[in-house]
């Protein structure tokens, strides 16, 4: 459950900063960000504020390597997919959605790799010593 959470948090982040639909911080930004700066750029560094958290903790468990092996892993499973015909990449809506999918995929695993780690392996990292 943790991880779906983690996952979901992930991809309302994203989903937020930027989407297909004008429900989003960018679209919103360019249509009523002149005439609501503060709003703006508080929403913007409470957004900013998520991604460091989650690049932060995604680049110290996994690393640049490993966030672009999931992003391969994920990327290969969709070509696989799409492959068998199971999607199809012609609407440029879905194909942005996947995108966001992915992505947050990848926050995910890199937030939540050090709890599997210490499961799988029984060590804690340094970070995560207990005083």
């Amino acid at each position: 459950m943790g991880f779906i959470l983690r996952w979901v948090c992930a991809f309302c982040l994203l989903a937020a900063t930027f989407n297909p639909t004008q429900y989003n911080y960018v679209q919103w930004v360019r249509d009523y960000g002149a005439m609501n700066v503060p709003i703006a750029v508080l929403i913007g560094l409470l957004l900013l504020i998520g991604y460091i958290i989650y690049l932060r903790a995604t680049l110290r468990s996994i690393g640049a390597l490993g966030m672009l092996l999931v992003a391969a892993v994920t990327g290969a499973c969709i070509w696989v997919a799409a492959d068998f015909g199971l999607i199809n990449f012609d609407n440029p809506s879905f194909n942005l959605w996947l995108g966001l999918v992915v992505l947050s995929f990848v926050l995910a695993i890199g937030l939540s790799w050090s709890i599997v780690r210490r499961a799988l392996s029984g060590q804690a990292d340094v970070d995560d010593v207990d005083m």
